[in-house]
């Protein structure tokens, strides 16, 4: 095999009450790898498309290539040379796991040119290196279902427990991503170091009727638990409009709305594609009132993952 090419989905990370422990794929858009093998060793950066010329052609500063390295350290490899080639098709600092894409759709391509010698899951701390590059923490909640696909459960980082949960056939999303861009350091900067015991409390009894909604398929119990008290109330400051455009979305028909990921972009989850449709419509109508525009993009959830294109 002389060369590869691997898609990766855009994620939801978060999913309102779950911070950095829930996180769930949807079909498109993504980023797409292309791996072209060469004669002399060392991984390369030939191109990168979609990024405005902001992303570092280093191979060990950029994420799609960081978990490379990782990847061909960790088997032993020293002779391998490589080509590679990132296209970008979402906005950096979108809050749709745009270096999760990269780094998952990277360690998958690089993973298939050598023969597949490690599981799916056993790719995820390979991937997990490359949102510590982009982001300063290696975290799970978007490179676990972009590689693995479906709803996924970070149960603990330290050791690293991951699962995903059933969803119902017709839970879709709605991802609306509004044309400003927010740094995900910075988002995570802003956050309180400490919780009162209300708030946990509140959490912890969200995050469980999220998780028993999502596997009953309980849409009224879904509603009722997507409620973030703790991290949606500091980053929604940094949303234009935030308060609106979720109740734009809720009063069209969306089970609820929260901030995808560190934002801008946010996310409502709704029965059926019609509803997701309406919400979509209301949140990127209450974006331009204000003079903002954005992108909507309705999807059920992905469970594929990342695949390989040839």
């Amino acid at each position: 095999m002389n060369s590869v090419k691997a898609f990766a989905p855009a994620t939801v990370a978060n999913v309102s009450c779950g911070f950095d422990i829930f996180g769930f794929a949807i079909q498109e858009p993504g980023d797409t790898v292309e791996l072209y093998k060469r004669d002399e060793p060392g991984i390369v950066i030939t191109e990168i498309t979609g990024d405005e010329g902001r992303l570092p052609r280093q191979a060990e500063k950029n994420s799609v290539t960081v978990v490379m390295l990782a990847l061909l350290k960790h088997l032993g490899i020293k002779d391998l040379g490589c080509e590679v080639v990132l296209r970008k098709n979402m906005p950096l600092g979108s809050g749709m796991g745009s270096s999760a894409a990269s780094a998952v759709a990277g360690v998958v391509a690089m993973n298939e040119l050598l023969g597949n010698p490690l599981s799916r899951k056993e790719l995820l701390p390979f991937a997990m290196e490359g949102e510590r590059i982009a982001s300063g923490s290696a975290h799970a909640d978007n490179v676990g279902p972009s590689l693995l696909g479906g709803f996924v459960v970070i149960r603990s980082y330290n050791p690293l427990d991951i699962f995903t949960i059933p969803v119902p056939e017709d839970l879709y999303c709605t991802l609306v991503h509004p044309d400003i861009e927010i740094n995900t350091k910075d988002a995570r900067f802003i956050l309180r170091n400490e919780v009162s015991l209300k708030n946990t409390i509140a959490q912890m009894g969200n995050v469980a009727g999220l998780v028993a909604g999502l596997m009953k398929a309980d849409y009224d119990l879904i509603s009722r638990s997507m409620v973030d008290v703790i991290i949606e109330p500091v980053r929604s400051i940094l949303i234009p409009e935030f308060k609106d455009v979720k109740q734009a979305a809720i009063s069209n028909g969306a089970l609820g709305c929260s901030i995808s990921g560190a934002g801008p972009s946010m996310f409502a989850l709704s029965r059926g594609i019609e509803n997701a449709q309406n919400a979509g419509k209301a949140m990127q109508e209450r974006f331009a009132s204000a003079g903002i525009e954005s992108a909507v993009h309705v999807s059920g959830i992905n469970q594929g993952g990342a695949v390989v294109l040839q």
